[in-house]
């Protein structure tokens, strides 16, 4: 129901969703899709949390991995970008950035998926440090200064702008891992 719902979201937009249509899609009735998720924010939410766990599975695999630091720094950005324009998670992340202003259980809960990418991210980091991989000094600040460059690349990405494409999203995450005392 929620691979469904991620696809309904990332097509039509989540003012466009019915419950009607969705379950349309998955031939049920929407008083069922109304039971489980109650409104569309919360189905929203949910959908989000599904996509952002199989992701934290894939980082939990990543940092597991034994390879080189900048190799894993440079996989972790690749998990990070969308896959190109329209990117269904992405999608989900515009929708709910959308809603965030007023609603704070939505807020919270971009918090706590945001909190996981950081943690990760510093582990990364802290490891290619004490590897000798790169200098950082400040580990949480760097991890939180690339994390808002890869949300405003992604953010390019994932609307299509003309020139930032998701090999030039990549491409420019290293160059700023190097500024920053990480080099991809």
């Amino acid at each position: 129901m929620l691979a469904e719902a991620v696809a309904a979201i990332a097509e039509d937009g989540l003012a466009a969703l019915t419950m009607a249509g969705l379950a349309e899609r998955l031939g049920t009735s929407g008083g069922h899709i109304l039971y489980y998720f109650g409104s569309k924010d919360q189905l929203l939410l949910a959908a989000l949390r599904w996509s952002e766990e199989r992701l934290a599975a894939e980082r939990a695999e990543l940092l597991a991995r034994r390879v080189r630091a900048p190799r894993k720094l440079d996989l972790f950005f690749a998990l990070y970008l969308p896959d190109g324009p329209r990117d269904p998670r992405w999608m989900l992340w515009l929708e709910l950035w959308a809603r965030t202003a007023g609603n704070d259980e939505l807020r919270h809960a971009q918090e706590e998926i945001d909190r996981g990418w950081q943690a990760d991210l510093e582990t990364v980091l802290r490891s290619g440090a004490e590897r000798g991989a790169w200098v950082a000094e400040d580990v949480a600040t760097a991890a939180s200064d690339l994390l808002a460059l890869l949300e405003g690349l992604s953010t390019r990405v994932v609307l299509g702008l003309a020139g930032t494409g998701r090999e030039e999203a990549l491409q420019a995450a290293r160059r700023a891992a190097g500024r920053l005392g990480a080099p991809a």
